[in-house]
């Protein structure tokens, strides 16, 4: 088995938890995956379980990734990303949504939505200056440095750029529900990037 699956954000809902008390959930379409590829320490230097998910045409995928998945009788997928192994894996192996239960804590890693070229007020929640007439000075970054010394601006100095799509872990969600028998896992929260963004799912470091 491995620590993780790849799944498909599909959207929010709520669902009622103990008490009845409204819980705002993710709705995860996880797998299934199919393991395609064992690494190991002795052959590739590093341990770790590749899984394929996506199932496509064959002329949907590159000659050179379709030939990687005929080596493991597996049909063409497009996305394909690694896992830490844990206990036996063997080649071809189906993983599905009962890798996770109820209570389990998990991470979800995404992309997140792209906002596209942003100033510093929304990129960076700078305060602004006066909004009043006559001020010259409204949503503008300011000094970016000094003059005589450094000469330049310093590295890493907030200013306008790209916003969002990166990749961004929300940490230490709690799973409210698991239904392997459709392949959808229900986490309470928010997860990164859009309505059928792909996602990675594993378990948590910090739980």
């Amino acid at each position: 088995m491995t620590n993780g699956l790849i799944g498909k954000k599909l959207g929010m809902t709520q669902v009622y938890g103990d008490g009845n008390a409204l819980i705002p959930v993710t709705v995860i379409e996880v797998g299934p995956c199919r393991v395609v590829q064992v690494k190991t320490r002795d052959r590739d230097g590093y341990e770790a379980v590749q899984l394929a998910y996506g199932e496509v045409k064959e002329r949907k995928v590159s000659r050179a990734a379709r030939g990687h998945l005929k080596a493991s009788q597996s049909p063409a997928s497009r996305i394909l990303r690694e896992f830490k192994p844990v206990g036996d894996v063997a080649l071809g192996q189906v993983v599905k949504a009962d890798l996770f239960k109820k209570g389990d804590v998990v991470d979800v890693i995404g992309i997140s939505k792209g906002k596209g070229f942003q100033g510093v007020v929304k990129r960076h929640h700078y305060a602004g200056g006066p909004e009043s007439h006559g001020s010259m000075f409204h949503r503008a970054p300011g000094s970016i440095g000094s003059s005589s010394y450094p000469s330049r601006v310093w590295k890493n100095k907030t200013l306008p750029g790209q916003m969002g799509n990166e990749r961004v872990t929300a940490q230490a969600l709690q799973v409210v529900e698991a239904r392997p028998d459709e392949n959808l896992l229900l986490v309470r929260g928010s997860v990164p990037g859009a309505e059928n963004g792909i996602v990675i799912i594993r378990k948590s470091k910090k739980g």
